[in-house]
């Protein structure tokens, strides 16, 4: 790299809030990857608008040197998270893994017992590797019936508790459970607009940012 690269990259450095000489001496100190579905892959969203882009902003803000991969895939399962894992865990070794996942299952009606065994799964592949686990939990909507919704809803916790796992009770909290929760949502009813993408930060990054100590 010439000098006049050099300079350009710790202006750069700099102008992202980070200490160039820290940065240049020190490894990141966290790598998160996020394993989600649509709800973290930005379905019907600007590039760049949703939650995991707005976390890589506020990780600059509050200058914690620590790298992000979202490896969301819309429509995907807990099933299909659990196939996907092994090989994201070698390629790229996180130390804090975010499990956003669950919700396809119970638009198929899948079995609330599968999704919870994918999820201890993919838990403890994760904690094998060396990583942290956070898991953030869905609830569904009341015409799933009482005891369907409360199964699921609880899964999560159970996991955590199990795995001693950290957890997000429900990530679409003030949004989904809202008296007038339609105005969070896209046209589809199902995916939240741009705008609830910061409140969703706001539920994950509390928990998340625990886990990056």
């Amino acid at each position: 790299m010439g000098r006049r690269h050099c300079i350009a990259a710790v202006i750069g450095l700099a102008a992202m809030g980070l200490n160039p000489a820290l940065a240049a001496n020190k490894k990141p100190l966290a790598h998160v990857l996020v394993l989600g579905d649509s709800l973290s892959a930005e379905y019907g969203l600007r590039r760049g608008s949703g939650w995991v882009a707005l976390l890589e902003k506020e990780l600059i803000t509050e200058k914690i040197l620590a790298t992000v991969t979202n490896a969301s895939i819309s429509g995907d399962t807990t099933s299909g998270g659990r196939a996907r894992l092994p090989a994201l865990l070698a390629k790229h070794r996180p130390s804090l893994l975010v499990i956003e996942l669950g919700a396809n299952d119970a638009l198929r009606g899948l079995p609330v017992a599968q999704t919870k065994a994918n999820l201890l799964a993919m838990t403890d592949m994760a904690q094998k590797a060396g990583a942290k686990v956070l898991l953030l939990g869905m609830q569904v909507p009341p015409n799933y019936g009482r005891d369907y919704g409360l199964s699921f809803s609880s899964t999560y916790a159970e996991v955590a508790r199990d795995k001693g796992a950290a957890l997000v009770p429900f990530m679409l909290k003030g949004i989904a459970d809202t008296s007038d929760s339609l105005k969070w949502f896209q046209a589809d009813r199902i995916h939240p607009k741009e705008e609830a993408h910061p409140l969703i930060l706001a539920n994950v990054w509390p928990e998340l940012k625990k886990g990056l100590r």
